[in-house]
């Protein structure tokens, strides 16, 4: 047999064994959100990212240099527009970063503090196709999201006070507002602010 030939049966064996696992993952219910997904599957969904960053863009240096000035206004950017799926702290636990399917990963580990800063930027810019990762900014160069980036690189060492300070800029519904206002005309000497019950009745 021919080298072609071997290399020609190998990379259908290959493809066989995919197809068979993905066949497997759909029997298994993988189309639901409440299942981890498989080892397969999680494999080959990271090599499917890995693969759509551009080498350009991978190779893509962060413009801006990390100060306590950057870091403070990247951090309330993420807790306005990133700490609904990714928590304050980076780690994904939030009741919506649980429930997504592939889940909100921990941006503190090594999976995502690997990446170059432009395969970080593009993800961000671009978002990831079949998840709940979403694409931010324009269609041109985006200074936040490099921003962002400099914040990710800085999740690891992030300090208690930094969370509470970013739980200011969190969004909050219309309820949570309202119960801030009535609380605020409270202490400034109004009529007290009525209870969780009376609400409801």
């Amino acid at each position: 047999m021919s080298g072609t030939a071997k290399i020609i049966l190998i990379a259908a064996a290959v493809i066989l064994l995919a197809a068979a696992a993905l066949v497997a993952e759909v029997l298994r219910g993988c189309c639901g959100a409440r299942q981890a997904p498989g080892v397969i599957e999680a494999s080959i969904a990271t090599r499917l990212r890995s693969w759509a960053v551009p080498t350009q863009a991978r190779n893509s240096r962060n413009p801006f240099v990390s100060s306590p000035e950057l870091l403070q206004e990247s951090s309330h950017h993420f807790a306005d527009h990133c700490a609904s799926c990714h928590g304050n702290d980076g780690s994904g636990n939030t009741e919506v970063g649980r429930n997504l399917y592939p889940r909100a990963p921990d941006m503190r580990l090594a999976a995502t503090q690997q990446l170059s800063d432009g395969e970080l930027y593009y993800i961000i810019h671009n978002g990831v196709r079949w998840s709940g990762m979403p694409a931010w900014g324009g269609s041109g160069d985006d200074p936040d999201s490099w921003k962002l980036v400099l914040f990710i690189r800085h999740l690891r060492s992030l300090t208690d006070q930094e969370i509470r300070d970013m739980q200011r800029f969190n969004p909050k519904s219309q309820a949570e507002r309202e119960e801030e206002e009535e609380e605020q005309q409270f202490l400034e000497g109004g009529s007290a602010p009525p209870s969780h019950t009376e609400k409801s009745q």
